[in-house]
């Protein structure tokens, strides 16, 4: 069994309370443009689609807006926007099973308590599941476009995105998803 990244508890500028609501309710209301679905499918690898389509629409919302904010911010590196589109693959679990916004919600308020968010990724089991498997998340995605057949370069980034210092592309892409 894999221990929990424990850099999943940085908060970012944008981890207070309200702007956390005001995610949620956007969360609520996620919608992907079929010009958003073309990108997708002209991006990633037959495989990699398979990652994102997977994923549920708030996740899928959350992963163009980080490649748009890579996009409008001037990087091209295709490695990294193909990475943007998908990072968050590793929050479905082993049957397939997203996390739902309620588990979200639960995780954001343990991590302002990093002891009992650790305690309870740790353990991770039964009704727990869920936190271990958003603790994991980044390894879990890195495992998953591995798997998929994306490029070493990819999972490298995916695999160190929520690393508490990343270098190169997955500083990149923290940043980046850190503006969500």
């Amino acid at each position: 069994m894999r221990e929990p990244d424990t850099n999943a508890t940085h908060l970012t500028p944008h981890a207070s309370l309200g702007y956390r609501a005001r995610q949620f309710f956007a969360a609520l209301r996620a919608e992907v443009g079929a010009d958003e679905r073309a990108l997708v499918a002209r991006t990633l690898t037959t495989e990699e689609r398979r990652l994102f389509d997977q994923m549920p629409i708030y996740d899928q919302r959350h992963c163009l807006d980080v490649y748009r904010t890579l996009v409008d911010a001037g990087h091209s590196d295709l490695l990294l926007l193909r990475a943007a589109i998908f990072h968050d693959c590793g929050k479905v679990d082993d049957d397939g099973m997203p996390m739902s916004l309620g588990w979200y919600i639960l995780v954001t308020l343990l991590k302002r308590i990093p002891l009992l968010y650790h305690t309870a990724a740790a353990s991770g089991r039964g009704p727990l599941r869920p936190v271990r498997i958003y603790a994991e998340h980044a390894w879990r995605g890195a495992q998953m476009a591995a798997a998929a057949g994306s490029p070493p370069e990819i999972v490298a980034i995916l695999r160190h995105y929520h690393d508490p210092a990343p270098t190169g592309l997955a500083a990149i892409l923290q940043w980046a998803d850190e503006q969500h």
